[in-house]
């Protein structure tokens, strides 16, 4: 059995790590950490753990975290580029849910997070934790870079089209809507129900620092510089992402049902709808798949890509569970096979 360490145990993302790593075959969970619960039951602050984990909650400062296999970071920014460098160090491999080494130009990075970066030397090395593009460079790397959530809805419905350059890529538009939780479990006035409900918005129209990652990701991945203009919403949900993406067709010669097909044949989590069939994120609720379609509508020459996940699981700590598997030789797919949960 593989010993895992996280990293920030009771937020959204952390709480879903434990819950799929509960259940894992191959993997135990031998330490967690949380400043604020220390010394707490880790199922007395997470009930729904009862009988499936008998860990307490240890300050991040004390915890034996490089005693272990792999340690995941469900930690704001900031927090893995100052503690993975040790962790290296002592032979454990790293997995930051957050996005810390993300992005490779540290210009850039600074820019959107507004921090000093504390690892630089890492960045290069670590591997961008999209399967369905780095699966090779992840099996040997020691540190990944989780991608974000609207990043991996978005890149996964564009990647098809730009390897097969079947679209401008510099007149993209990508609007996206989230869940509440994708903002983390913190006490924020517009994040109360009373606030989120009944209600929908906007936000971070100037600008979202998911742009950047997106663009940046495009371009190593197809290498094709890409334009985008990415629009993220808040809807009166709890999960899930649906981003519907807008792009002038370049080619007329390709079939893109069958083009999607191809390109995602052969993975595990990513499944291609008909066009004719409702795409709706209650379909991968709690699953680590995204789900695409993709036509032409009426034949204007404006291609539409949708795509959905789980914001938690597909879009943080599934995906995060599946470059785990992979960097520790288990089948990729292994803890992740659940059914959505419907309605």
């Amino acid at each position: 059995m593989a010993s895992i360490g996280i990293v920030g145990g009771t937020g959204y993302t952390g709480s879903e790590l434990l819950r799929l790593l509960s259940a894992h075959p191959q993997v135990k969970v031998r330490v967690i950490t949380s400043r604020a619960d220390a010394g707490q039951r880790v199922a007395d602050v997470l009930p729904m753990l009862r009988g499936r984990c008998d860990l307490v909650f240890q300050d991040p400062a004390r915890a034996p975290l490089s005693d272990c296999d792999l340690v995941f970071f469900a930690t704001p920014n900031g927090t893995a580029m100052a503690q993975a460098p040790a962790l290296l160090e002592a032979g454990a491999r790293v997995i930051d849910l957050a996005a810390d080494f993300r992005i490779k130009d540290l210009s850039v990075w600074e820019h959107w997070y507004g921090l000093r970066h504390g690892a630089p030397a890492l960045v290069d090395e670590a591997v961008y934790g999209l399967p369905e593009v780095n699966r090779e460079a992840i099996r040997g790397a020691r540190l990944v870079a989780n991608p974000g959530c609207y990043p991996t809805a978005i890149t996964l419905g564009l990647l098809p089209l730009l390897e097969a350059d079947a679209i401008e890529p510099a007149r993209i538009v990508a609007d996206g809507k989230s869940g509440v939780s994708g903002a983390g479990r913190k006490a924020t006035a517009g994040l109360l129900m009373a606030e989120v409900g009944e209600s929908f918005k906007a936000y971070s129209v100037a600008g979202h620092r998911h742009e950047p990652e997106i663009e940046e990701t495009l371009r190593l991945s197809t290498g094709r510089a890409v334009s985008l203009t990415f629009v993220p919403h808040l809807v009166p949900m709890v999960r899930g992402i649906e981003a519907t993406i807008y792009a002038p067709r370049k080619r007329a010669d390709v079939d893109l049902t069958a083009l999607f097909d191809q390109r995602y044949r052969d993975e595990p989590c990513v499944d291609v709808m008909p066009a004719a069939l409702p795409l709706e994120t209650r379909s991968v609720r709690g699953t680590n798949l995204c789900r695409l379609s993709v036509m032409e509508p009426q034949g204007k020459g404006v291609v539409v890509v949708q795509s959905v996940i789980d914001n938690l699981v597909k879009g943080a700590a599934g995906q995060a569970v599946q470059n785990m598997n992979l960097m520790l030789g288990f089948p990729e797919s292994t803890g992740l096979d659940a059914v959505a949960l419907v309605p």
